[in-house]
């Protein structure tokens, strides 16, 4: 552990200065950290193993560095085995997970000894460990709808995007039932964010965290924490000072536990003081801790006053970032996030940011390189901290700062994927190494552990409300990055949230082609998974908001897509209505090959009316506008349809005609498939005119050029 400098004295404070402690400096301090240094960037750190955020986690031991908290961790682990009243009174195994509560205040070690607990018992629930924070590092409650979506995405469980939360708390009770899991629920507000999320399986069990009572949940008793008992509170501190300056003066180290109330996470930031400067002694820090300046909230918290100590130590340049980790999206930082809010290199974000793990002011993310989250007890300290010593002007510069250095470290995390010598490719030779990526592999991993911050980037930036434009330029790039490494149906999910997000500041700003963009994307999405109504609906809002913006391409869009809502729906005559509104648009501005893709869509409906007239009037008028545009395949296709309509309309010599001649342009297109298909139809109008002999030779053409397909393709 490296050396911190010792707190300065506020200079408008008229309280005694502390003692005067040994000064060495860490390693980032050394390199003389400042404002002034220039922002440059190394290059993207890619580590390849690493574990998925939000993956279950299987077998680990219990932590090494926990201490204390015996007699709860026994009391709670025979709750477990607790006959629940609901069990007495009907006499039958109960309904659902055994619900434990560990209530604390932040601070409290409550989601340590969460852990601790999950982590002896992991080997009894073979499934691993589930975890969902419920709260925002404002303290903001989670909505159900995402925390439910995230724990799905964890268990691989498919969640259609838009889902409603009771879909979705129905789908992960339906994924929790078969297994056996232990679902940690950290930061809980009430009992109603957490009742959607329990299990309904006896199998698995619930371990929430809270600041007191989750009134309205039955059979729930909390286990209270206050703070460790005195040789708890010595054995953590001599973790990170070792015994030797513990033993020689255990009177200071119980006056310094005092001092922080025996609390684990103010015990932390002492110790990490301690460690990082090995000849100051426990009574030194102790009369230090005594004479800090104390405002409201150090009188009453134990915590604030030995944070605000730790704090003051700091040097000016590093006292600053962590102040503006506090603007951190979920409180989740890495050294980009860091050196854009700060302004400051990478490498140096880099080494501060160690340091201040060292110290206990941040934790690492399990598993992930260099990814750190601000503990949830420090946050509203930090946030205060910012208000007070920060201008909104620079506040609001550092998060443009971030803002920017995400949009382009996901631009060049799309361009990776684009082939070597497009202008996406040329586009990204000529960033800054820092914000280039060695090869797709690295970039889609980048984007994988980082999308919860980036969705919560997306979120708070909509929110700000101040940054609009970065935030759309964030969106845009978010959408773009998401497709390219996951395509848009596996990242649909997080794509309607990102529209929803884009129609929030549409509206706000007042910008009707956006507005119309993502209401049309949304109502892609619903009609992707089945919620043909609400896409309608949505359908119908796009079209009047294009046409006020006076957007062709959106009007013709939404008026081919409202056709299409219809023809889901089975309303053939609403359906051939938008699709000729569409096609009239298509006309009227030359668009032939949209035209000839219009009436298509215009022959399929009046096929599925039974009015075949129509239908063939269309589907001939299709195959012209595609032979007239040159696209081969697309009049093969057009070509099978009229022999099916012809067909269906009971005129079979007309079909096999046209079915024939349908084959000669499949075999231009090299469609293999379509000549198959278009082979057995054949056989089929063969047989039905008699000639059997001429039926078989077709069908047996349509399996040899299958089989060559499948060959080949093996």
């Amino acid at each position: 552990m490296r050396e911190l400098g010792s707190p300065r004295r506020n200079a408008l404070d008229s309280t005694p200065a502390p003692v005067s402690l040994p000064r060495p400096q860490p390693r980032s301090w050394r390199r003389g950290l400042t404002g002034a240094w220039p922002v440059t960037d190394q290059a993207v750190d890619t580590h390849t193993s690493v574990r998925a955020e939000g993956e279950l986690e299987r077998g680990r031991t219990a932590s090494p560095e926990f201490v204390g908290r015996q007699r709860e961790l026994k009391e709670l682990r025979a709750d477990i085995e607790r006959t629940g009243l609901d069990t007495l009174a009907a006499g039958r195994k109960p309904p659902r997970a055994r619900i434990l509560l560990i209530a604390g205040r932040p601070g409290s070690g409550r989601t340590a000894l969460a852990e601790e607990l999950a982590g002896r018992l992991v080997g009894r629930y073979p499934d691993g460990i589930l975890r969902a924070a419920l709260a925002e590092p404002d303290g903001t409650q989670v909505p159900t709808e995402r925390t439910a979506r995230e724990l799905l995405g964890a268990l691989d469980f498919p969640t259609p995007p838009g889902a409603a939360e009771d879909e979705l708390a129905e789908s992960l009770r339906t994924a929790l039932s078969v297994r056996r899991v232990i679902l940690i629920l950290d930061g809980a507000a009430d009992a109603e964010q957490v009742e959607p999320l329990l299990p309904d399986s006896s199998d698995c069990l619930v371990v929430a965290t809270a600041e007191g009572p989750l009134t309205g949940l039955a059979d729930v008793r909390p286990c209270t924490l206050g703070g460790l008992d005195t040789k708890s509170a010595l054995e953590l501190l001599s973790g990170y000072t070792g015994s030797v300056r513990i033993t020689v003066d255990p009177r200071a180290a119980e006056s310094l536990a005092e001092l922080c109330a025996h609390q684990p996470a103010a015990l932390v930031l002492a110790g990490g003081w301690l460690a990082a400067r090995p000849k100051a002694s426990v009574a030194e820090l102790s009369k230090a801790l005594r004479h800090v300046p104390e405002d409201e909230t150090a009188a009453t918290d134990p915590l604030a006053r030995v944070f605000r100590f730790v704090y003051e130590s700091l040097p000016a340049p590093a006292a600053r970032i962590l102040r503006l980790l506090s603007l951190a999206p979920a409180g989740l930082a890495d050294p980009h996030t860091a050196s854009a809010l700060a302004g400051c290199s990478v490498s140096a974000a880099r080494t501060t940011l160690e340091d201040f793990t060292e110290l206990g002011l941040l934790r690492t993310v399990g598993g992930l390189p260099e990814q750190y989250v601000v503990p949830g007890s420090l946050h509203p300290l930090l946030k205060a901290l910012t208000e007070a010593k920060d201008r909104p002007a620079e506040v609001q510069l550092a998060r443009a700062r971030m803002l920017e250095r995400t949009v382009r470290l996901l631009q060049s995390c799309r361009a990776v994927t684009e082939p070597d010598g497009s202008p996406a490719r040329r586009k990204l030779a000529g960033l800054p190494r820092a914000l280039r990526f060695p090869n797709p592999e690295a970039a889609a991993q980048w984007l994988r552990i980082r999308q919860s911050a980036l969705l919560a980037s997306a979120r708070l930036a909509v929110a700000d409300g101040e940054l609009d434009t970065l935030a759309r330029r964030l969106m845009a790039a978010l959408t773009r990055a998401l497709v390219a490494h996951r395509g848009t149906e596996a990242a649909a999910p997080e794509l309607y949230g990102i529209h929803g997000l884009v129609l929030d500041v549409a509206t706000r700003r007042e910008l009707p082609r956006e507005k119309a963009a993502a209401l049309l994307n949304l109502a892609d999405l619903d009609a992707q998974t089945g919620r043909t109504q609400e896409a309608l609906t949505r359908y119908r809002a796009a079209l009047d908001t294009a046409r006020a913006a006076a957007d062709p391409y959106a009007t013709g869009r939404a008026m081919e897509s409202i056709g299409g809502a219809y023809q889901e729906l089975g309303d053939w005559y609403r359906a051939a209505d938008w699709f000729g509104r569409a096609l009239a648009q298509r006309l009227a501005r030359d668009e032939r090959a949209e035209a000839a893709r219009l009436y298509g869509r215009l022959g399929t409906v009046h096929t599925y009316a039974g009015q075949y007239g129509e239908a063939l009037r269309n589907w001939r008028s299709a195959a012209a506008g595609y032979r007239k545009e040159a696209d081969v395949p697309s009049y093969a296709r057009a070509l099978s349809e009229m022999a099916r309509v012809q067909e269906y309309a009971g005129r079979p010599e007309e079909s096999l005609e046209t079915c024939r001649l349908a084959v000669e342009w499949a075999r231009k297109a090299e469609d293999v498939r379509l000549q198959a298909a278009l082979q057995v139809r054949l056989a089929d109008t063969l047989d039905r005119l008699g000639d059997s002999a001429a039926a078989g030779l077709h069908r047996a053409a349509a399996e040899r050029m299958l089989g060559e397909e499948l060959h080949g393709a093996q």
